[in-house]
């Protein structure tokens, strides 16, 4: 339809054009003709100085024996056609071509033109919205249909909690006879939260494909708007069409952009969003019921969100859907490997374990990004390796193998990231280590991937202590190795990730005695950019910076401490880093020891390349964060 509506403006003002040219153009042959007097052109015609003459209406246009031609106007009484016969002068007549109100059209077609151009520009500024330019209040609410790509729940994997209560409020839409009997109510409406890329809104197309009623779907920034009362009208149309369509479901996607809390913000709030606001409260659960129809909202920032809008009676449930455990990546990772083939060695649980942290969004990046490593290669299937590779992009970054590294700054490297795994193998409660390597990846010239045995759900002070010692390692080694004079900017990733270690350790989780049991993160200066709320003392501020410290140094010498005990072994994997440049778990611990790298299995499947291939298949492996030239560690959770 809009397509049809916009060749038919486009065919029109080609129509304008094309009529304004001729209307111009008819003058043309006037402007390169002489004008002359009548008195002159009668001179000429009794000179017979006139070859042809042509009349039209009260203007003469004649060609003169030189060929030259000239134009007059004859007056009303003036008998010109007799005298042209009996001279023999040949006489044509054009006939008129418009009448006084044609030619009145033709004179309003500029501003018609104009006039045109502006409503169609302001159709497009708005959105090319229903109802066209005065269509500024429709609301802009789409009806999905099945030609969008049917989802149901067999294509949700990994939330089944979310997923049962969800399933509830289509079977109320199925048969509600099953529910009313017993005196239960159909709820009006289903918050979904989350992080980003846990699959809210692919749960919000599932019920739309489950359900079989009419499933209307609107982002929470399309009832915003320059103009005040925009976006109530908005919330009022959407509404009559749901009415309309009974029983029926609304999706609001994001609705954060519209229902943060009322009076927030610099100013006392907008004026425009609150608007909106109180009309889909009044909407949702006022004088008037709106009976059959649901509204199921998702959003990832519920705490920003207005307290009338999350009461029982406008959004009755608030279903979590958080990120998957390994049960749930391994179903999820299922479902999107289902249209691609899979080599005999692959195990989705194997990558399922290797993947905590990610989301539904980042499994399914992982399957994708095989699948092109795969066929970039040539390959038929995807294989166990094209995985593996796919993981370390996707965590780590691509490799830059281009970028030109003196020896100097590779030896560095070398023993920095050495540092890291020698004090992570030696530190019982850090996570084992996965992978050490001084290929440059992402924003790091290498780096040593620590991963946890289990989804961690929690920290301990002494689990802490010791990944602030495994972070801080790095500068430790790079210390012993060259001198407090010659340390690098290499351990600024690492500081900053002890920083943030330490800081939450200190104003969040109560692990300083000093502080004691007191939430100090809103109050602290420069914490998270919030200075609001507890004020706090200039000497707590002091004795936090000094708890943070002393944390941070304590770990420091106690990395220290065991890089000079297992020196050694530090000395010969750095060694190893150099000459193999990525090595995996097992492969580092062989390194320690002295042994190649390969046992004697391992020794034919190194690849073709100069680079040694990873032999050992991973178990797990963190959601890693880039920092510099240090290891990659996961990011404790609060």
């Amino acid at each position: 339809m809009g397509n049809a509506r916009n060749i038919a403006f486009w065919v029109v003002l080609f129509l304008l054009i094309l009529a304004l040219f001729n209307l111009f153009s008819g003058g043309g042959s006037t402007l390169q003709s002489r004008e002359i007097s009548y008195s002159d052109f009668v001179q000429a015609v009794d000179d017979n100085n006139v070859s042809s003459v042509t009349i039209d209406g009260e203007q003469i246009r004649y060609r003169s024996s030189d060929g030259t031609d000239f134009v007059t106007v004859k007056p009303e009484d003036a008998q010109v056609t007799d005298m042209l016969i009996d001279k023999g002068v040949i006489v044509r007549a054009d006939p008129q071509e418009q009448s006084g109100f044609q030619a009145f059209l033709l004179s309003l077609l500029p501003f018609l033109l104009l006039i045109g151009v502006w409503i169609y520009f302001m159709n497009r500024m708005q959105g090319g919205g229903k109802g066209g330019a005065m269509g500024f209040g429709k609301s802009k609410a789409k009806l999905l249909t099945e030609k969008h790509g049917r989802v149901t729940f067999d294509d949700v994997a990994g939330i089944d909690e979310a997923k049962e209560e969800l399933e509830e409020i289509v079977e109320f839409l199925r048969n509600p006879q099953k529910f009313s009997r017993l005196g239960g109510k159909i709820p009006k409406g289903a918050l979904l939260v989350g992080p980003p890329g846990t699959g809210k809104t692919l749960l919000a197309r599932a019920i739309a494909g489950e359900a079989g009623v009419p499933f209307f779907t609107i982002s929470g920034s399309d009832f915003v708007e320059m103009f005040v009362g925009v976006g109530a009208s908005r919330v009022r149309d959407m509404f009559e069409q749901a009415k309309k369509n009974a029983p029926c479901i609304v999706f609001i996607d994001e609705i954060d952009a519209v229902g943060r809390n009322r009076g927030s913000g610099y100013g006392g709030g907008n004026d425009e969003r609150e608007q909106t606001l109180n009309q889909l409260l009044v909407e949702m659960d006022g004088f008037e019921a709106n009976e059959g129809v649901i509204i199921v909202a998702a959003t990832n920032r519920r705490d920003v969100l207005d307290p009338a809008l999350l009461r029982p009676g406008r959004f009755d449930r608030q279903v979590t859907v958080p990120n998957p455990d390994i049960k749930g990546r391994e179903k999820i990772l299922g479902v999107h490997a289902r249209k691609t083939p899979l080599g005999p060695d692959v195990d989705l649980r194997i990558i399922a374990r290797g993947t905590p942290g990610f989301s539904g969004a980042d499994l399914a990046n992982l399957v994708n990004e095989a699948a092109l490593m795969a066929a970039r290669v040539g390959r038929r299937f995807v294989t166990m390796e094209d995985f593996e590779n796919a993981k370390d992009k996707v965590m780590m970054g691509a490799e830059r193998r281009s970028m030109v590294l003196t020896p100097e700054q590779k030896e560095k490297t070398a023993y920095h990231e050495a540092g890291h795994a020698v004090v992570g193998l030696t530190l019982p409660q850090c996570d084992p280590v996965y992978k050490a390597t001084i290929i440059p990846r992402g924003g790091a010239l290498g780096m040593v991937v620590s991963l946890p045995e289990i989804d961690r759900l929690n920290w301990h002070k002494s689990e802490c202590e010791e990944k602030l010692a495994m972070t801080m390692a790095g500068k430790a080694a790079e210390i012993i190795k060259y001198g407090e004079p010659n340390v690098s900017n290499g351990p600024a990733g690492d500081i900053q990730q002890a920083s943030a270690l330490a800081r939450a350790m200190v104003l969040r989780w109560g692990m300083s005695d000093k502080i004691g049991n007191i939430d100090y993160s809103e109050a602290h200066e420069g914490y998270q950019g919030n200075t609001a709320g507890l004020s706090v003392s200039a000497h707590t501020k002091e004795l936090i910076e000094d708890e943070v410290r002393r944390f941070i140094q304590e770990a420091y010498e106690r990395a220290y401490q065991i890089l000079i005990e297992r020196q050694e072994d530090w000395e010969r994997l750095a060694k190893g880093l150099l000459e193999y440049e990525t090595l995996t778990g097992e492969e580092i611990k062989r390194v320690m020891r002295g042994e190649p790298p390969h046992s004697g299995d391992d020794a034919g499947t190194e690849s073709d390349d100069d680079t040694p291939s990873v032999t050992a298949i991973p178990k797990t492996k963190p959601k890693a964060k880039p920092a510099g030239e240090g290891g990659l560690e996961p990011e404790p959770s609060a």
